[in-house]
């Protein structure tokens, strides 16, 4: 059984630790990236790359990151991607989950829509109304790209004229302004993994300052985490469609709050404060649902 890897660095962590557990379940990992695929429309065969053919050699595909790229390229990774579901491949996470996750925007309607809890956010393309939106959400924000992940290009701004500044950069360059007010949090969130509607892992991230984020210096630390909060990263990941989901959670005084879902999540931190072997687990989910694994149901 061949089990595509589609990821940007075949020597990661996290590709390692797949490769290692696909072995493991005796399936061979096939890894691959978006700039190796060639699709053809009215030709044979329909997705490839190098000498493998996509449809017939093999039976699922897991996506670890997308990648920065053009408009153009994003747009035709996740086409493909739709293609190849359609043709009958299992891809996790599905295409229309992941293009749901990676708009902060997107994702947050569908959050808040579904009845959890979400922080107060407001998305403009005019500087003025974000700075009217400054004010209106107490001001103190934290100024996110609406795509992007890891904490990079997020700012905190409590200064107005610092806000208006910035507001009329981002406005200039014709980005979207997506502003969240801040959450006080004592330097600290929770990052719940679920799989397959189950929380898989926990953990509590540390930092010296408001980001949280493992890769920008945080702590992880164990964490056992509530019913009611399982609850809630379970409902959140089903909501977008993920199988495969990184959920971030803030705990406040009037209750959690769900900050932002990743459907591409690395799991290093999170390996380090559980005994669950996660690339085992994730591997194990992704043969059952496998194309072989359907045809000897």
């Amino acid at each position: 059984m061949n089990i595509g890897v589609l990821t940007q660095n075949e020597e990661s962590w996290s590709s390692m630790q797949l490769k290692t557990a696909l072995e493991k379940q005796g399936a061979v990992p096939v890894f691959f990236s978006f700039r190796d695929l060639v699709a053809r429309v009215r030709l044979k065969p329909e997705v490839s790359f190098k000498t493998v053919d996509a449809l017939k050699d093999l039976d699922a595909v897991i996506v670890r990151p997308i990648g920065r790229g053009s408009l153009e390229e994003i747009i035709f990774r996740m086409d493909l991607l739709h293609r190849l579901e359609r043709l009958g491949i299992h891809i996790m996470n599905p295409p229309a989950a992941i293009e749901k996750s990676v708009d902060k925007y997107y994702a947050l309607t569908l959050l808040e829509e579904a009845g959890l809890p979400v922080p107060r956010t407001v998305v403009t393309e005019n500087a003025t109304s974000a700075l009217a939106a400054f004010h209106e959400l107490g001001g103190d924000v934290v100024v996110k790209p609406i795509f992007g992940s890891r904490g990079i290009g997020s700012t905190r701004v409590s200064d107005p004229d610092v806000a208006e500044r910035i507001f009329r950069a981002l406005d200039f360059h014709h980005q979207v302004l997506y502003l969240q007010e801040f959450i006080p949090h004592n330097c600290y969130d929770l990052r719940l993994l679920v799989l397959g509607s189950r929380v898989l892992a926990s953990m509590r991230r540390v930092a010296d300052s408001w980001k949280t984020n493992v890769s920008l210096g945080a702590k992880p630390m164990f964490y056992e985490p509530s019913s009611e909060i399982e609850r809630l990263v379970v409902k959140a990941a089903e909501t977008v469609g993920c199988e495969l989901a990184g959920v971030d959670v803030l705990e406040t005084a009037n209750g959690p709050l769900i900050v932002e879902i990743n459907s591409q999540p690395g799991w290093k931190g999170l390996q380090s404060v559980t005994t669950v072997n996660i690339a085992d687990q994730i591997a194990k989910y992704v043969l059952k649902r496998s194309r072989s694994s359907r045809k000897t149901e």
